[in-house]
This record gives structure tokens, C-alpha cells and sequence, in this order.
């Protein structure tokens, strides 16, 4: 007996219900939501459907922007037979299937639109055999990426496609679609103001997400119940915006707050650092970007941002998550309020260029050591100076292979603690050319 018969039934206007995102999905290019760069009146999408002329393309932007909405559509207002796949769940055997079904749609006269999902995920030799097929007009291959096109495609592909980027949403076309959906349901939203703006908040500029959050807020809702902020946190069960750690929002903001304490703004950079603290960042990936910080752009200014930058990984590994995240703030704010200098950054640059070119030369004779009695006839260590025994401890003696000549890597900047090392230097320099008139 079939076990069907004891499963439980489902009334059909339920089994039918499709999510919300779903029959929200737009119908035509004009009624797609933040994207009229691309599919609004002088859009780059509609310029092309009345040029009568398509050509392949990348669609490059983050999660939950349209990109395969907007591809289906496309297909649709072109006349286009309309393929789609997914490079995650496909291969080779697929995709010399879906090939063969364009050529024999294009001997009857009509061509095809090819999607392809997470494009990206195709290996160098996958993206190839695209190539034939998009030269002879096979198909027309239409690829969505959330990952940089420059990084993870070929570059043949990308000669002969054109990106076009998709935005994420901003609050305005965010509320936008919470509108449609209020239409599409018939009843508002059961949020507070505060709550509403909160969950637009929440999704992150990801138009299916904001729709997925507003649904759930429906069905944990009673009747007459309204949700405050703390209310939404706790049926939803999600704080803040979440990126994919692998994706270019992760990037985006370590490269955000980086800049930030590169220009001394403490208000910027704790900002960004909350928001990936709050995106479920690894604290230690975050510790360990400030001591790359601390001696990139503080250097010897102030010696002791790498100490604090240190010492807030140690209290972080002491107090745990949440208590020690205050530790990398503090840091944070140390180095973004601290002097800067790249002095130490650039001469070690410097440094390794001109080892890498003289790599071959011998130190000088003088300061190598004679452990032998043929080294020491050969001029090993003759002529050295114990810079301890001379004045104010200073030899001025050349270090450098004869070859080279002495060089100048190091240039500290009058600012912070490297204004006392500039003295230091200047007062040795003067003493090097009055020891060593030559």
C-alpha cells in the first residue's frame, strides 16, 4: 500500500501558493525595480531590444538585484528562445546538450538566449566552450556573476561580452517592493516604522530578501500584532546584513575600513568595523588587519600601535566574543587617531627591490668576520670600527657592498615619534661626513 495514503492533505489553494518573491517577480522590463540604469527608459537593456540587436553579456552585481528576472524578460521582449543553467550543478554532458538544442532551434529560424548561473564557477576549460558557439551566433550567452568579472573569467569570454553591473537596492526601491507586496497580500505589514526600516536594513540591498523577511513577519504575526525592532529580531532570527565572506562585499568593507584609518576618521572606521562584526566576521581575520595597518600606515610614528594592535588580540583571545571585540575597537580607534607614516613600508619595498637586483654583491670586507688566518689575509674584518669605542658611539663607517654605494631607503616624515628619528639621522649623517670626508 502506497504510503501516500497516510500522508497528510494539503488543500490545493496552499500546495499552489507560490513564495512571495516568486509572484512578486516582474512581468516586463518596465516594472523592474532598482535597475533603470539598465531597463528603464534610456537603459542599456531597452536601447539594444529597439536596436533589434543583442550580444552577449555579463551580468555582474550581488545577490537578489534581478540579474535572471532580468534575463528571462530580456529573452522574452527579443523573441528569443530563452535556455538556463547553472554552472554549480552543471557539466560538460549539459552543456553540449543545451549547444545542440540552440543549433537546432537556430536551422528553424530562431535564436536563444543562453543563461548561466554562477558563471564563475566554471573552470577556465568549461568558459572556453563557450567560445565556438557564441562566435557563430549559436546562442546568445547572457552569464550572472556576483564575483569580479576580471578576476574569475577568461579574458577571450570577456572580449566578447559586455558587463553591465547590477546595483543593489537601496532603501527606496527596497520599500518599493514591500509596497508591491502589501498590493499583492492585501494587508500591511504588521511592523513599527522603526521595525520597517530595520528589516529593509536587514536584507542588505537584496530585493528577494527583503521580500523572504517580509513573509516571514506575516506568517509569525497573530492577529492585531505588531512588531517593534526587538519584536523582528526575534521572529526573523537574523541581526544585521550578512555577506559571503568569499564575495566582494567582504572585500569592500575591509577595504573600507582600512581607508578609513588611513585618513585618521576613528567615526568611519568604527562604523566599518561594527559592520563586519555584526556580519558574523571572523574577529581574529580582523585582529590580524589591524597589525597590517599598525605597521603599514603608522610604521615608527608611534611605535606602540603595533603593541596595542597585539595586545587587543590577546585580550580578545582572554575575554571571548562579545566582551573582546571592545578590544579591536579600541585599537581601531588608536590607530585611525594615531600619526601617520609609510616610511617603513616604503623603504622595506625599496629594500627588497634593490636586494633582488644586488642579491649577488658581497658585503664589505670590513665588517665580515676572519675566523681563519687566509680570511683575515684576504682583508676580512681589517679596518672595522667597535662603534662602541668611538664618540657618541658612532663609527660613520659604509656598510653597504662597494658596488653599491650607500643608498637611502628610509625617509621618516616630520610627524609623531618618527620627528626624533629624523634628528637622530640628520644628527648622523652630519657626523658620518665630518668622520668620513671622502
Amino acid at each position: 500500500m502506497s504510503d501516500d495514503l497516510f500522508a497528510p492533505r494539503v488543500p490545493e489553494e496552499v500546495a499552489s501558493r507560490r513564495p512571495l518573491a516568486d509572484r512578486l517577480r516582474p512581468k516586463t522590463l518596465g516594472e523592474v525595480t532598482g535597475q533603470e540604469h539598465l531597463t528603464g527608459e534610456d537603459g542599456v537593456l531597452r536601447r539594444m531590444i529597439e536596436s533589434g540587436s543583442l550580444g552577449s553579456m555579463i551580468f555582474w552585481g550581488p545577490p537578489g538585484t534581478g540579474k535572471t528576472t532580468v534575463a528571462r524578460l530580456l529573452s522574452g521582449e527579443a523573441g528569443l528562445a530563452f535556455e538556463q543553467i547553472s554552472a554549480i550543478f552543471s557539466g560538460v554532458a549539459d552543456l553540449k546538450k543545451v549547444f545542440e538544442a540552440a543549433r537546432m532551434r537556430r536551422m528553424d529560424g530562431r535564436q536563444t538566449l543562453l543563461f548561466v548561473d554562477e558563471i564563475h564557477r566554471f573552470n577556465r576549460a568549461q568558459q572556453d566552450s563557450f567560445l565556438p558557439v557564441m562566435e557563430d551566433g549559436t546562442v546568445i550567452l547572457v552569464g550572472a556573476t556576483t564575483e569580479n568579472p576580471s578576476f574569475e573569467l577568461n579574458a577571450a569570454l570577456l572580449s566578447r561580452a559586455r558587463v553591465l553591473t547590477f546595483k543593489s537596492h537601496d532603501e527606496e526601491s527596497l520599500e518599493e517592493l514591500l509596497k508591491r507586496a502589501e498590493t499583492v497580500e492585501g494587508r500591511p505589514l504588521p511592523l513599527t516604522e522603526d521595525a520597517r526600516a530595520s528589516l529593509i536594513r536587514m536584507a542588505d540591498g537584496d530585493g528577494r530578501a527583503v521580500l523572504t523577511l517580509a513573509e516571514e513577519v506575516w506568517r509569525a504575526a497573530r492577529e492585531g500584532e505588531t512588531f517593534d525592532i526587538e519584536g523582528l529580531t526575534r521572529i526573523v532570527q537574523r541581526r544585521a546584513p550578512v555577506y559571503d565572506k568569499a564575495q566582494d562585499g567582504h572585500y569592500n568593507l575591509i577595504s573600507a575600513l582600512h581607508k578609513s584609518v588611513r585618513g585618521s576618521d576613528p567615526d568611519a572606521a568604527l562604523y566599518y568595523l561594527a559592520r563586519m562584526f555584526d556580519a558574523g566576521e571572523d574577529p581574529l581575520y580582523l585582529g590580524r588587519r589591524l597589525v597590517r595597518m599598525a605597521v603599514e600606515d603608522i610604521g615608527l610614528a608611534d611605535p606602540q600601535a603595533l603593541v596595542i594592535c597585539n595586545a587587543a588580540k590577546d585580550a580578545y583571545d582572554y575575554l571571548g566574543s562579545p566582551e573582546g571585540e571592545l578590544a579591536f575597537a579600541q585599537a581601531c580607534v588608536y590607530l585611525a587617531t594615531a600619526p601617520k607614516s609609510n616610511a617603513v613600508y616604503t623603504a622595506f619595498k625599496a629594500a627588497t627591490m634593490a636586494a633582488k637586483q644586488n642579491g649577488s654583491l658581497l658585503p664589505p670586507k670590513h665588517i665580515l668576520n676572519a675566523p681563519t688566518k687566509l680570511m683575515k689575509g684576504e682583508g676580512y674584518g681589517e679596518g672595522y670600527r667597535y662603534d662602541h669605542d668611538e664618540p657618541d658611539a658612532f663609527s660613520g663607517q659604509d656598510y653597504f657592498p662597494e658596488k653599491m654605494g650607500r643608498q637611502t631607503f628610509y625617509d621618516p616624515p616630520e610627524r609623531g615619534f618618527e620627528r626624533e628619528i629624523r634628528k637622530r639621522l640628520d644628527w648622523w649623517a652630519k657626523l658620518r661626513k665630518e668622520r668620513n670626508p671622502r
